[in-house]
């Protein structure tokens, strides 16, 4: 297994996938892991669903990129999860594991690479055609409210995910995290756009996510999760 030095001079694999749990444990501990686990994805899906359909609600309403693909990528955020949970079911079989854990890399990378191309196409759209979204408040609320509990969320499935070994739930984990990124950058644009009438930062926060997205894509097809390497 390929491995490199970190800062700390600590060697540290290459991905997730291949890691074993942080220590031995028994077979009572991984169960726990994986209930601890199943619960965050759980409750996880159920706050992207709220956020999915009142972002793309707010963002037609309101003629906003930014709120609808930041609610197109909550509901990507739900696909993932399920996914997840799948892979979770899967964790007593160590072949079935590691196929899941391929299945589930790659469907997060591809629908990370969707969301990317639907976010570039429909922002350069609307700078070019100048179109203005109207005010949203109730979408202020939502993205102000999503930068606070998806890092939590984030760090708590990472941390689960770790002691787990598992590069599908560390991907998971940082679309939970991406998800708190793009929501602040979605936040600046409708925030400025409804304090100061600025169209054109709306549109701009959008083209922002497209980078970040795109990144996370690659590397869920490529079937590896960029968090192996640090702390997310």
């Amino acid at each position: 297994m390929a491995a490199h030095p970190d800062p700390r001079g600590v060697e540290r694999p290459e991905s997730l996938t291949t890691l074993r749990p942080s220590t031995p444990g028994s077979a009572r501990r991984r169960s726990a892991l994986v209930r601890r686990s199943a619960r965050l994805n759980l409750l996880t899906l159920g706050y992207n669903v709220v956020e999915a359909v009142v972002s793309v609600g707010a963002g037609l309403v309101a003629g906003s990129v930014a709120l609808v693909g930041f609610g197109i990528d909550s509901g990507i955020e739900v696909t993932a999860g399920a996914a997840a949970l799948l892979r979770l079911r899967a964790d007593r079989d160590p072949e079935r594991r590691e196929r899941s854990e391929r299945r589930t890399l790659r469907l997060i990378g591809v629908l990370f690479l969707l969301l990317a191309a639907y976010v570039a196409a429909d922002s350069a759209l609307a700078l070019w055609q100048r179109e203005a979204p109207a005010r949203s408040l109730v979408g202020v609320v939502i993205l102000a409210l999503s930068v606070i509990v998806m890092p939590v969320l984030s760090r708590a499935k990472r941390k689960v995910a770790v002691a787990l070994g598992s590069g599908a739930l560390a991907a998971e984990a940082t679309q939970t995290s991406l998800c708190a990124w793009l929501s602040a950058i979605a936040l600046v644009g409708v925030g400025l756009n409804a304090a100061l009438g600025w169209w054109w930062a709306d549109p701009l926060a959008g083209l922002a996510m497209v980078p970040i997205i795109t990144r996370e894509g690659i590397e869920g097809v490529r079937g590896r999760s960029s968090c192996a390497d640090c702390d997310c």
